[in-house]
């Protein structure tokens, strides 16, 4: 709008010097004279031709947010199609075919599968798949990595049907993964741990995929950085729906991706403008919405939106009433105009001014409801092609593909552009022979039924199969597929454990320093040490791991550009482009996905890492406990440390910083090993344990799993490990007896106390207290893992259903101890409550219930519950109720306590 209408408003090109203001004056005014005489359709142009030429010849010049509703890439300019489209479209058709059959013969048991979102995003794949995916058996075996929508599934396993790689049986065995069959179950979704030969990645928990994609990326360019894996080949591809981008996960790492300018990395988001249950932004426009914010985060953008019928249409838009007509009308509106017929389009769309309305005239009915109803550029392999091809040989900046669709095309219209199409999960026999006539499928009549619809194929030896393996054969072999190069890792020096054993003498450490001395030392080891991947979101120092900094180096693909503040002390903040932390910033999340690609480079690239993720305990299982779950869904392995654990050791912080819950949250997690443990000789044991069983040397052996250790802040002297047989494990197990009853006389009242972590001195303190001042014997047991405890007895459990005759572990290490027993923990209650039903003693347990709270560790404990005194009144009170002390002793003792 001129100034003449708008008051010119303050700039911060006010503060800077304009050497000619004449020479300024007449370009506004040569702007203003064009938006006078020509219109603001036309002045807008030439503003968006002009920065465009001063983008394309090197000018320092933004260009704007948000382009005109129009695909990027021109018909013109479309690279030659260098495929047989034919021959793709048929291949295309089968796989169409198949993937509804299956979910609708599926639905007959009531076990649903999702149908529109295939028929949605069928091309999107299927030109990926003969072009530009890379498989696993080129040179590198890394290939792509695919990121593929959860709902699309069906479609996926129709293609792999047709290549030989699934059969009917499969198809017919989707979603029946615990009913026996000839042939294994095929998850719903992605899921890696239930298909692993075929799945790299779980996708279908939204938001997940687009910020696991980005780490992956960004992973890779770590991998090849460091000298550990040339990767430059390796694409990161992650299909995503437009309304799967409300997700605040999808979003969070765009900026990380644009400022490390990871051009191997392409965003394929399917704009079908649909969500689960309707528009995604009905009354606005998603994808100008997504264009400005990807462009903003220093992304290419490539909108592919209208198919090939739009172009004459376009050529005939010699106003701009056309252009200017799709940038204003609303999502929602748009779905229904693909819904309704050219009668109505004429009305509504072209009826909006009388340029719109001279313009409709010239196209005929058909070409309206082409127009509306099926001409889009997500369904175009010519079109699709294009923007992939521009995708990967953009350099600087990852690519986004904004790719418009029509969500359930080739369905028939009970299904295209539905709001209720996600919840559509069959055909009828009708539908079928609707889509069979479209889709030109060689399928006799006779062979539609309307109960069970047929699968299809065209024949093994057919042109349509030969040439799907002939284009996989060429592009590295089948896509998707997971493929595990298994490489054992020899075992490190027992000298970093040794010192753990041989525990700190007099000084005073935290079992959180124990764990980074551990690792830092286990980096040093010639042979595995390159392999290890520090993570932390932002606050190493808090950790004590500001040693690592200059010897290991913070990853930056850029190295260091500037002179650090703290470049003349010691412990320098040293970023480099081979460094081997990564310090991602404050985002658990972030550093989670960093996590889950190193914990899964086994797989990926054939190249085992050891990733630490080290981090607020608070802020672990409770803030990123769906990632954990896709962590395990995608078999990582690797190490992840819940620092400053505990409800009560964090003194000050307070209810948001105090964790008594994460093991309790761990415990769900089938792939998480967990441990509490007291000592730094007790982490050293597990963490050489977890070694062994993740990356031993014998690589068939390997599990797939992860461990979750707690450590604390507290600093306290750890002692040698105990002398004896089954210390080590015990430790490994769950439960061991650390410190047998002081003397307190042969007939003295007899109690067992069992704790993890930090509990473990509160209880030592009251086994004093209750020998010294009360005459009770107290044995002290730690116990580093009550969740491996519970496991164990459930598969104790489990065996005797079958007939075999198992004792429990913790049965048998707590068997003949004599009294009850009392469980002190800085969790809640239920968290060693987990082990009770196999303990043969009298059981209760103290914990953290509750939120936390700021003040003195020993405030806190008090309040809680769980100091010693506390304990010893606890101890009592069980001893007096089997009337083994009297039952004024529990008075006495909380009244001479300050407890009453």
């Amino acid at each position: 709008m001129p100034d003449a209408v708008r008051p010119p408003q303050p700039s911060e090109l006010d503060q800077l010097p304009d050497r000619d203001p004449q020479e300024t004056a007449e370009w506004r005014e040569s702007l203003d004279a064009v938006t006078a005489h020509a219109g603001e359709e036309r002045a807008a142009y030439l503003l968006r031709r002009t920065v465009e030429h001063a983008e394309r010849s090197g000018l320092p010049v933004s260009g704007p947010l948000e382009s005109e509703y129009v695909n990027t890439i021109p018909t013109s300019a479309e690279p030659d199609f260098p495929g047989d489209e034919a021959l793709e479209s048929r291949i295309t058709a089968w796989n169409r075919w198949n993937a509804a059959a299956m979910v609708t013969r599926g639905s007959r048991d009531g076990l649903g599968g999702h149908i529109a979102t295939y028929a949605s995003v069928a091309w999107l794949y299927e030109t990926g798949f003969q072009h530009f995916f890379r498989g696993k058996e080129g040179e590198d075996r890394s290939g792509d990595q695919l990121y593929l929508q959860g709902h699309a599934s069906p479609g996926i396993y129709a293609r792999a049907f047709l290549e030989g790689r699934l059969t009917e049986a499969h198809l017919d065995r989707f979603r029946r993964e615990a009913a026996p069959g000839p042939v294994e179950g095929l998850p719903s979704y992605p899921h890696p741990r239930r298909l692993p030969w075929l799945w790299e990645f779980p996708t279908v928990s939204m938001g997940l995929g687009p910020l696991s994609a980005i780490y992956q990326a960004r992973f890779n360019r770590y991998l090849h950085h460091r000298g550990i894996k040339d990767t430059a080949n390796s694409h990161v591809w992650a299909f995503l729906g437009d309304g799967e981008m409300d997700e605040p996960e999808s979003t969070a790492a765009l900026a990380l991706a644009g400022r490390e300018q990871l051009d191997n990395l392409t965003f394929v988001i399917n704009c079908n403008l649909q969500r689960l249950d309707g528009p995604v932004r009905a009354n606005f426009k998603i994808v100008q919405e997504m264009e400005s914010q990807f462009r903003a985060a220093g992304w290419n953008v490539i909108k592919s939106l209208w198919g090939s019928a739009w172009d004459e249409l376009f050529a005939l838009d010699t106003t701009g009433a056309l252009v200017r007509r799709l940038r204003e009308v609303p999502d929602a509106q748009f779905q229904t105009y693909a819904t309704r017929d050219a009668a109505y389009i004429r009305e509504h769309f072209f009826g909006a001014s009388p340029a719109l309305a001279e313009l409709g005239r010239l196209v005929t009915d058909d070409k309206i409801v082409e127009l509306f109803q099926t001409s889009r550029a997500g369904h175009e392999p010519r079109k699709v092609y294009a923007a992939y091809r521009a995708a990967v040989a953009h350099e600087g900046a990852p690519t986004v593909i904004l790719a418009q669709t029509v969500k359930g095309w080739t369905l028939g219209p009970g299904f295209e552009s539905r709001n209720a199409n996600h919840q559509m999960k069959k055909l009828t026999g009708k539908e079928f022979r609707a889509m069979r006539d479209l889709l030109e499928l060689p399928i006799p009549d006779s062979k539609l039924d309307d109960e069970v619809v047929p699968y299809a194929h065209p024949g093994q030896d057919s042109p349509e199969v030969r040439y799907l393996h002939e284009r996989r054969a060429a592009l590295g072999g089948p896509a998707p597929a997971r493929k595990v190069h298994a490489v054992g890792l020899p075992t490190p020096s027992e000298k970093p454990f040794e010192a753990l054993k041989k525990g700190s003498g007099s000084q005073e450490i935290a079992t959180t320093m124990a764990f980074v001395r551990l690792v830092k030392d286990l980096m040093r080891d010639k042979e595995t040490g390159k392999r290890w991947v520090p993570i932390v979101p932002d606050e190493a120092r808090t950790f004590g791991m500001e040693s690592l900094f200059p010897s290991a180096g913070i990853y930056s693909p850029l190295g260091q550009t500037y002179d650090p503040v703290d470049r003349d002390q010691l412990l320098y903040y040293k970023e480099a482009k081979d460094g081997q932390i990564l310090n991602e910033g404050i985002t658990e999340a972030g550093s989670l996905a960093d996590f889950t690609a190193a914990a899964t480079s086994y797989a990926t690239h054939g190249e085992p890492m050891i990733p630490f993720y080290i981090f607020y305990s608070m802020f672990g299982f409770q803030r990123t406990a769906d990632q954990f779950w896709a962590l395990a869904d995608q078999l990582g392995r690797g190490f992840v440390i819940g620092a400053t654990a505990g409800r009560t050791t964090m003194t000050g912080e307070g209810l948001q910083h105090a964790d008594g819950h994460s093991h309790l949250l761990a415990s769900t997690n089938p792939a998480a090993v967990s441990y509490d443990p007291a000592f730094a000789y007790e982490v050293g044991a597990i963490v050489k344990d977890g070694l062994r069983r993740m990356y031993g040397p014998d690589a068939d052996q390997q599990e797939d799993l992860f461990y979750y250790l707690t450590v604390y802040n507290e600093t306290k002297v750890q002692p040698p490990m105990p002398e004896g047989e089954g210390i080590e494990e015990g430790i490994l197990k769950g439960l061991y007896r650390f410190r047998e009853a002081e003397s307190a006389g042969a007939d003295a009242p007899r109690i067992q106390l069992l704790a993890s972590g930090t509990a473990i001195h509160w209880i030592l303190e009251a086994q004093k207290i209750l020998a010294e001042q009360w005459g009770v014997a107290a044995d002290v047991w730690s116990a580093p893992s009550w969740t491996e405890l519970r496991r164990e007895a459930l598969d104790c459990d489990a065996a005797a259903l079958r007939g075999e005759e198992r004792v429990p572990y913790v049965t048998r290490a707590l068997s003949g101890a004599p009294g009850p027993v009392l469980a002190v923990s800085d969790w809640m209650r239920a968290v060693p409550d987990q082990i009770s039903p196999w303990v043969e003693q009298d059981w209760t347990s103290l914990g953290t219930d509750g939120f936390g709270l700021s003040d003195t560790r020993d405030e806190a404990r008090r309040h809680f519950g769980v100091d010693a005194e506390s304990i010893v009144v606890a101890a009592l009170a069980q001893l007096a109720r089997r009337g083994d002390v009297k039952p004024d002793a529990v008075r006495r003792a909380a009244e001479s306590y300050g407890l009453a």
